[in-house]
C-alpha cells in the first residue's frame, strides 16, 4: 500500500509506516486517513509497527493551510489527529517510533503514543510549541506529554513551550534511545524484531490494562478541545498542534 505521502511495507512480522510528503510531513486530512488505513492493515497483518518520517523530520504537526481555511475540514482534521493518539496507544501489538529529526506539535503527540521511541542525534528540535504561538495547550496534548515526560520536563514543555535538543529530549523522556542518523532504521528494525518475540496476548492485555484510563481521558477530551478550537476561531489562526 502506498500514497504520495504515506508508504506501508511489511517485512516478516514488522510493518513500517513511513510519512514523507517531501517537506515537513504536515498531518493533513489525507495523510491522517492514510495513516489510519496503514494501521488497520498492520493490525490485519498482526504485525509490530514502526512509524517513521523522512530525512531530518518526523512531523511538524497539523497542516497549517487547512487551518487557515477553517471550517469543518479543519475541525475534522483536529478530531482525526487527536484520536490517532488513542488509536496508536491501543494498537494490540508493539509500536516503535523512529524519529528522524525535528518533531513539533501534533507530530510530538503522535510520536509519544508509541511504545518505544528512538530519536536521532543531530541539530534537531523537539517541542510542543503551542504556547509559544499563542495557543492554550489542548487537553489531549497535555495528556500525551504527561504520559511520557518526567515531571519537570512536562512543566517546561507544556507551559513554556521549551525547545529540546536531541540529548535533552532523551533525558526529558521524549526518547527511549538516541542513535546516529545512519543507524536509525536499523536500530528501529532490530528493536521491533525483538518486540515481536514478546507474548503478544500478554502484551495486548497489559497495554489495555495500564492505558485504559489515559485512552478514556483522551476520548473524553477530544470534543472539549474541538469546542475550544471553534470558540477561538480557526480561520487565519494557527491551531493546536499545527505546523508552522
Amino acid at each position: 500500500m502506498a500514497t504520495d505521502a504515506v508508504q506501508y511495507r511489511l517485512d516478516d512480522r514488522v510493518a513500517t509506516i513511513r510519512i514523507d510528503d517531501g517537506k515537513r510531513n504536515a498531518l493533513s486530512p489525507a495523510v491522517l486517513r492514510e495513516i489510519y488505513l496503514a494501521l488497520d492493515q498492520a493490525e490485519s497483518d498482526r504485525s509490530t509497527v514502526i512509524i517513521t518520517g523522512r530525512e531530518e523530520v518526523f512531523s511538524a504537526g497539523f497542516d497549517l493551510n487547512v487551518m487557515k481555511r477553517g471550517g469543518m475540514e479543519a475541525l475534522s482534521m483536529l478530531k482525526s489527529g487527536y484520536a490517532l493518539t488513542a488509536r496508536v496507544l491501543a494498537y494490540p501489538h508493539p509500536v516503535v517510533a523512529a524519529c528522524n529529526g525535528h518533531v513539533l506539535a501534533m507530530g510530538v503527540f503522535l510520536m509519544l503514543s508509541a511504545d518505544y521511541v528512538i530519536g536521532t542525534r543531530g541539530n534537531f528540535k523537539v517541542s510542543a510549541n503551542e504556547v509559544a504561538i499563542g495557543l492554550t495547550l489542548p487537553r489531549v496534548a497535555a495528556a500525551m506529554l504527561r504520559h511520557r515526560l518526567n515531571p519537570a520536563a512536562y512543566q517546561r514543555s507544556a507551559i513554556l513551550s521549551e525547545y529540546f535538543d536531541a540529548e535533552s529530549a532523551r533525558r526529558a523522556g521524549f526518547f527511549d534511545d538516541l542513535v546516529d542518523p545512519g543507524e536509525l532504521m536499523s536500530s528501529a528494525e532490530t528493536r521491533a524484531a525483538e518486540l515481536c518475540e514478546l507474548n503478544q496476548r500478554a502484551h495486548r492485555a497489559t497495554k489495555s490494562r495500564i492505558r485504559r484510563g489515559l485512552i478514556r481521558r483522551i476520548r473524553y477530551s477530544i470534543p472539549l478541545d474541538l469546542l475550544d478550537a471553534m470558540m477561538m476561531g480557526l480561520r487565519g489562526a494557527r491551531s493546536p498542534g499545527s505546523a508552522r
